[in-house]
């Protein structure tokens, strides 16, 4: 019998959940994940910066933000072209969804979102999935980019609405609420997760997973990340994630959101095979790869070294789904 799909879901419940003792987590959620999913498939997916730095925004856990003093440079919008071009080495690499990121606020309606139109149409004539994260969008941006093809944006709710505010002061949890409804009305698909390692509570990090799990449709895509500590950010002495924090985190995203993918986003870097083949016994069937060995501006593995861990697991990736289109 399949579990089911709930929407009323309390934070008690999501706790009880939780705060079970590991290996009978891991094992209920491994158990939700064989009823909605192939356990030995992975979706492999690129993020590619295509706007880096300067962004106007505060949030303490960003290497991206103008006022915090990082290594990371600014970068103007990178040509359609090479987008393409690191879109078609991806999927020769295996990947196939192509996310791009720019490092905006919020979207503009200028020649820069033409582009990024452009980049859309451009990626999904490959037969790629297409997510784009750009920052808050109005419904009629997202009527706009779903029109261009994309299929998936993404909007991470970061934290629970209670602590949002400790974290990121230019903008409220209400706006990131108001985007996913925009992308849902525009009929594109939501990614939307979140981060562990911002100095939240345990509550908190209930507290997210409630929003997300009582949403009346689960985000089709729920990253869980590990904070990535940038130098020069206020969080950058903040502790390394532990690791069954990861893992308790994914196993529950997987037990109140079964058929969505839970994606094992940022922090993989520091974490052994060992540790990540955990992670996806507790339910995580996505990643983020690459040849560039990067997470936007954070370090991340390789496409050569998560290949060879996929064939030490006897994990193999995910079958694309779509076909290219043409105009």
């Amino acid at each position: 019998m399949t579990s089911p799909i709930r929407h009323n879901w309390t934070k008690d419940e999501i706790q009880e959940i939780y705060d079970l003792p590991l290996m009978e987590l891991i094992y209920r959620a491994a158990t939700v994940h064989r009823e909605y999913h192939k356990a030995d498939e992975v979706q492999v997916c690129t993020l590619l910066s295509i706007k880096t730095g300067g962004c106007p925004e505060d949030c303490s856990y960003c290497g991206q933000a103008a006022r915090y003093h990082t290594d990371i440079k600014v970068q103007a919008l990178l040509p359609t072209e090479t987008v393409i071009a690191h879109a078609q080495k991806a999927k020769e690499t295996g990947s196939t969804r192509f996310c791009m990121a720019a490092a905006w606020r919020e979207v503009r309606n200028n020649s820069d979102f033409d582009r990024v139109i452009d980049m859309v149409k451009g990626v999904n004539e490959l037969g790629m999935e297409v997510c784009c994260t750009l920052g808050l969008l109005t419904e009629e941006q997202a009527q706009r980019l779903q029109e261009a093809g994309l299929h998936a944006y993404n909007h991470n709710l970061d934290t629970s609405e209670e602590y949002y505010q400790e974290i990121i002061s230019t903008r409220k949890f209400d706006n990131r609420i108001n985007t996913i409804n925009n992308v849902r009305k525009a009929g594109i698909t939501v990614c939307s997760g979140g981060i562990i390692g911002l100095g939240e509570t345990h509550a908190d990090r209930m507290s997210m997973l409630l929003t997300l799990a009582t949403m009346p449709k689960h985000p089709e895509s729920v990253p869980v990340n590990a904070l990535a500590r940038v130098k020069g950010t206020p969080l950058e002495n903040n502790p390394k994630v532990d690791i069954w924090d990861m893992v308790r985190m994914i196993a529950t995203a997987r037990i109140v959101m079964p058929a969505s993918v839970v994606r094992l986003s940022a922090g993989r870097i520091e974490m052994t095979e060992a540790e990540q083949a955990w992670c996806f016994m507790a339910g995580a069937n996505s990643i983020f790869t690459g040849e560039r060995q990067t997470l936007l501006v954070t370090p991340n593995p390789g496409v050569t070294e998560d290949m060879q861990m996929f064939q030490n697991l006897g994990l193999k990736p995910m079958e694309n789904k779509k076909t290219a289109t043409t105009c």
